[in-house]
Formats: C-alpha cells, structure tokens, sequence
C-alpha cells in the first residue's frame, strides 16, 4: 500500500471532547479520495509529543491514514512527573474512562478522515499501550492491537475476550516499569480468551526503548534502543499488512 507520490500528505490537529476533556490529536490522511486502512496512535504517559505526531505522517507515508489521539488534554507534555503519575494513576484504576478516551479517539478517526471502518489497528506507546488494550477489550471493531514497552496491567482480565483483533505486545525484558510479573499475568490473560496473540520480548532492553529522547528523561530504567525500535516497528508493519492491508 503506496500513497501517490505526486500529491501531498494532509496533517492537520483535530480537536475533540472526552473525559470531560478539550483534546486535541493530529491526523495525517495519505493524498486520494481512499477510503484507507486507519490506525490510531495513543502517545506515551508524558503527552503527546512531537515524536508521536510525527508518526501520523509516517505512517501516512506509508498509505495508512493515522491519528493520534490525546488522552490527557494539554497541548504539551506533563513537565511535573508528579502530575503525571497522577493523572495515569487515575485512569489505571478506571478502565471505563480509558476505553472512553480510546473510543472517542476511534470516532474521530472514522468521522474526520476517509478510513474504511473495517480496517483499523491501534497502536500504543507505554500506558498507550494500555490505552490500545482497553479499546479491544471494549469490543471496538480493531484488526490490531500494538503496544511498544506497554501497560500490561488489567483490572478486569476477563474483558479480554472481547478483543476481536490480533494482538502484539513488544517489551524490554529489562523493562523495570512492565516486569516479569505483569508479562505472565498478561500470557494468562490472553491464554484464557483465544486471542490471537504475541508477545515479542528484546533481551537488555529497559523502557521507552523507542522514544529517541528516551534518556533525556536521567531516570533508571528508562532508556532509547534503536535497535529494539527498529525490530519492533517492523514486526508492526508485518501484523498491519496482515491485518488491515
């Protein structure tokens, strides 16, 4: 699936309600009249980022038409971590306001852009991972469901079977925020529903492993892998290709 070349991609913001929230996502629509395969994008704990925007138009570039939603509504990324964890903590512990967040994203999706609804994936980055989780376990109509170092905590495993999609986890086993205990709670998760499911696991590789800016943050456990975001992004294409087209 190839954009034509000649015409330009369309970015623009899109701003939305949710959670009581004003949000606002970038979209990226591949030039032609479609309709495209679409993928959501949910960002890392911090925010929305421009590393997160920016993957709307690669993914574009590829031929899909991207989004990426905002669960927090600030227009920058949290600078207090404080306030951060706060606000994570909170949706962790409600998974009906996640799936909320998710699924107004995934209309925005299937309003603004010209995406066929029954081709969609979700990817998700950190407790975006958790994000794109909580949309298949809504029972939202999503081929795929990606999560880059994620949340694999889950309140209510048992709404796992309500995920119609293929599901690819990719996780650090350095990974000191998603360890050991979270990855097998999540293997017997997913063995007990029949989900179509991987969990591909980089050796001495800690969190955030795919943010270029990873290190930035100075804290342990944290850090950018290049090699690991490579790997990870192509076992990702592979499943959209099989999924969505």
């Amino acid at each position: 699936m190839q954009p034509d070349t000649d015409h330009p991609i369309s970015v623009r913001d899109v701003h939305y309600q949710a959670d009581g929230r004003q949000l606002v996502g970038r979209l990226a629509v591949p030039p032609g009249d479609g309709p495209f395969a679409g993928v959501l994008i949910a960002h890392e704990g911090p925010g929305l980022d421009d590393v997160m925007r920016d993957r709307t138009r690669q993914l574009a570039e590829l031929g899909y038409c991207a989004f990426a939603l905002d669960y927090h509504g600030d227009v920058l990324p949290f600078a207090d971590r404080e306030a951060m964890m706060a606000r994570l903590t909170s949706l962790i512990a409600d998974s009906d306001r996640t799936r909320e967040l998710a699924n107004a994203a995934l209309a925005v999706l299937l309003s603004e852009a010209p995406v066929d609804p029954d081709r969609v994936a979700i990817i998700g980055y950190c407790f975006g991972g958790t994000v794109a989780l909580e949309l298949g376990r809504s029972g939202a109509d999503v081929k795929a469901v990606v999560g880059f170092h994620p949340g694999l905590h889950n309140l209510r495993p048992l709404d796992s079977k309500h995920i119609t999609g293929k599901v690819l986890m990719c996780v650090g086993d350095a990974d000191p925020i998603t360890d050991v205990a979270q990855r097998h709670a999540f293997e017997a998760e997913m063995g007990a529903t029949g989900v179509d499911w991987q969990l591909h696991l980089y050796g001495g590789v800690e969190h955030s492993f795919t943010h270029p800016f990873a290190d930035f943050a100075g804290l342990p456990g944290i850090k950018f892998d290049a090699t690991a975001a490579s790997r990870s992004w192509e076992s990702m294409l592979q499943l959209l290709r099989e999924t969505i087209g």
